[in-house]
This record gives C-alpha cells, structure tokens and sequence, in this order.
C-alpha cells in the first residue's frame, strides 16, 4: 500500500506541475505533449519496476483511473449535446438556396469519397504486409475479447438488413440521447437535421419567430461550448492518466508480436492523410499551410482518442484559420463525427477483414476487395465519435462478410496505440470535407487560408 501511495503522490506533483504551467500560459499544444510524454515515462517506470499482474500496479492504475476514465466520461458526456447542437446551428448560419444543396452534396462525397479511397488503401496494406490473423495465438484477454466481439456481432446481425436501415432512424430520440443503441450516434444526427429542416421552414414562413428561435438555439450553443471549453482544460491532465496507465499496464510481448499491424496499420494511416494532402494540393490550396494550422487539431485527437472531443477545435480552426464559412465547418466537423471517418470506419476494418479471411478459408480476390470496399462504405454510416466506432464498424464488416468476428479480438492489445492514428486522420478528414467544400463552393476566405500569423485556438 506505501507503493501505491507513493505512486499517488508522484502522479499529483506532475498533475500540480501541470497546473503551474498552465498558470504561467504555456501553450495548450506544449502542455499536452508534455503530458504525453511524462506519461510514456512514468508509464515505462511502472511498468518495469512493478511489473504488469503486480497489485501495486493494478491499485495504482485503479486511482490513476479517476483522472483518465474520468476524462473520458466527460468527453463522452458532451458528446449528444455537442453533436445535436452543432448540426442545428449549422441551419441558422448557412444560407439558404441552390447553394445550400451544393454544400450539402459536397460535404458527403467528401466524407464518403475518402472513405471509399481509404478502405482500398487499407487492403493494399494488409496484403503488402501480408497481415494474417490465423497465425497468432489467442491469449486470456484476447479470447475473452473476441467472445465479447462475437455476442455483441450476433446482437447486431439479428435483423435483417431492411430492418437494420430502420434502426438508424430516431424512433424515440430521448433514447438515443443517451446513447444506449448501436445507431445513437446517426439517429441524433438524423433528429438534429430535422430539427434544422423545420427551422428553415419556420424562417422562411414566419421570419419573427424564425429569428427568436435562432438567438435561442445560438445562446444554446454557447452554453455547450462553453461546457466543452471547460472539459478541453482538463485535457493535460486526462492524457498524464491515460497514457501513464495504457503503458504500464500494456502487453509489451504481444505488442511486438503483432508490431507487424501496427506498422501496416500506420503506413495505411500516413499514405492516406498524403492523399488527403494530395486533394488540397488539387484544389489549388498550399497543402504545407494546412499542415501548419491544422497540427494542433490533430495532437488533440491524437492523445485524447476523441473525435467528438475535438469538434470544438475542428470548428475553431476550419473558422478562424483555414477560412471556412460558420455553417460549412459545423455540418463538416459535425456529420464527420458519424459518417466516413477514415481511419476507423474505412482502414481499420477493411485490414481487418483482409487480415481475418485466409483464417475463414475465404480467398481474397477481386470480389471479396470490392464486397469489402462496399460494405465499409455502407457501415461508416453512424460510427460513434468517442471510442467504440471502430470496433462497431468492423463487427458490422466482418459479420455481413461472413468472417468470424471473435478474431478481431487479437488486436485488443494494440488498440489504443493505433486508435491514435485512427482519431486524427478521422478529424483530419472532416477539416478536409469544410475545406473543399468551401473552395468548390466559392466561399472560402483565402486571405485567411493564406495568413502566415494565426492565434492559438485552445488555451
């Protein structure tokens, strides 16, 4: 017990000194690497000097999980409310006409294009790689995971796939608030476009109380953010626990046993976000520029795991520093939460399935790829912004392939690590949406786009 304590107490001084450099304004960026990185080390330290099974470690972890998981369920908290509310202001500062269509379109095929793109990018790694799940072996936890996988697989296979399209829609979007069903996530954003929908009518035809509605659901979403702003600041804070916890307590032997998905997994993640470079470079805009004034987006959903996390400053920078209209950045930032993201809804899964077929004795030929790149195109509708949305889209994957879903259970080990990838190229993704969009639209503001000065947009 005197070693857990003294664990507690060395994990509070770095907390504290988190807390001064905040005081001091330390950059947000500079405070959360630095959380990551004495998180690595205190994790390594742990890790070594207790060892993995000890008790000490598992007592101390089980205090430090305060912190992190605590910041998680803030995050997963604001998620709804964050979603819902950024979709139905999208309505009240878009304008209205052939345009709004067009921004619509655009977005979507966006979002979907590149998930298609990144589902063959995934394959091509998983073969380059020659990933294939029937040569590892299944220890304690993984067969456990995959149990879990293949329950909650039939759960979601029950219905047939008509019936599977219904439950996407809100039927009772009090329910989905909450987030009990699979398909929460889409149905909030199907209700909040709904919501949108009938604003637009109601402004059109009653302009009065169009415009009161408007300042209400604008106040509303001030509240909100300013909710989230107050859960971003405890985000050093979340990172020091999740990562000091995630390394002292990781599988180091079966991490390098399958280093080989890891790798193939990152090269998959890195070659698509230079395609997505690539479609800015297209789209005559300096894709060094995007780099710079989206880097600290991305460290954020990095470290955190969070897509919906990251909404606020998605908005923020696609706004102030990328030159994307109000309106545009909340529907891309917004509807990237639950459609196309990249790297949990397109890569993973489809390496997944590549790398679970030769198990199943399933030939991997030219149907199979296209099957496959067709049902993740299909099942990255109403992936879940904070955790779960990748292992969702792969059930959804694997099952309607006919794969056994239970070895997606081997990567349980690995999985933060690449999530982190995952997270920021789904963001990465969606800035690129609002970003194109704009441009093909005319609306976006170059001046801003092309300003080399820019102020930080988390404190």
């Amino acid at each position: 017990m005197l070693l857990t304590i003294l664990n507690i107490i060395i994990f509070v001084a770095f907390l504290i000194g988190l807390y001064i450099m905040a005081r001091k304004h330390v950059s947000f960026p500079k405070r959360v690497f630095s959380a990551l990185g004495i998180g690595i080390i205190f994790g390594i330290a742990v890790h070594l000097i207790y060892g993995v099974d000890s008790k000490v470690t598992k007592q101390t972890m089980d205090w430090f999980s305060i912190v992190g998981d605590g910041y998680i369920s803030l995050l997963q908290m604001i998620v709804m409310p964050l979603i819902f509310i950024s979709i139905v202001s999208a309505f009240t500062k878009i304008k209205v006409g052939d345009k709004f269509a067009k921004i619509g379109v655009y977005i979507f095929v966006f979002l979907i294009g590149t998930v298609a793109i990144s589902a063959i990018i995934g394959i091509i790694s998983a073969l380059a790689f020659g990933l294939d799940a029937s040569s590892i072996d299944l220890g304690g936890a993984e067969s456990s995971r995959g149990s879990e996988l293949a329950s909650q697989a039939k759960d979601m296979t029950a219905n047939t796939l008509p019936q599977q399209i219904l439950q996407l829609l809100p039927s009772n979007p009090f329910l989905d608030f909450t987030g009990q069903r699979t398909t929460s996530t889409i149905a909030v954003v199907i209700f909040a476009a709904f919501i949108g929908f009938a604003f637009l009518r109601v402004m059109r035809k009653q302009p009065e109380s169009g415009n009161l509605l408007k300042r209400g659901i604008d106040a509303l979403y001030s509240l909100v953010m300013a909710i989230v702003t107050f859960v971003l600041r405890l985000t050093p804070y979340g990172i020091l626990a999740i990562m000091t916890s995630t390394i002292a307590t990781s599988d180091f032997a079966a991490i390098w046993t399958l280093g080989k998905f890891v790798i193939a997994s990152y090269a998959a993640l890195i070659v698509m976000y230079l395609i997505h470079l690539i479609i800015i470079s297209g789209l005559g805009l300096n894709p060094v520029t995007f780099v710079k004034k989206t880097g600290e987006v991305l460290l954020f959903a990095f470290t955190s795991r969070s897509s919906a996390g990251s909404l606020p400053l998605n908005v923020q920078t696609q706004k102030n520093r990328l030159g994307v209209p109000d309106g545009i950045a909340n529907f891309s930032a917004s509807f990237g939460l639950s459609i196309g993201q990249n790297g949990c809804a397109g890569i993973y899964p489809a390496m997944l399935a590549v790398m679970v077929a030769p198990a199943a004795g399933v030939e991997v030929n030219l149907q199979f790829i296209l099957a496959v790149i067709g049902v993740v195109i299909i099942s990255s509708f109403g992936v879940a912004g904070v955790g779960g949305g990748a292992t969702f889209a792969s059930i959804i994957v694997l099952s309607t392939l006919n794969l056994p879903v239970a070895l997606a259970g081997v990567l349980i080990s690995v999985e933060p690590l690449i999530d982190m990838g995952r997270t920021a190229l789904n963001v990465n993704d969606s800035m690129l949406a609002g970003t194109g969009t704009a441009k093909l639209t005319n609306n976006l503001d170059q001046d801003t786009y092309n300003q080399k000065e820019y102020a930080e947009i988390a404190n």
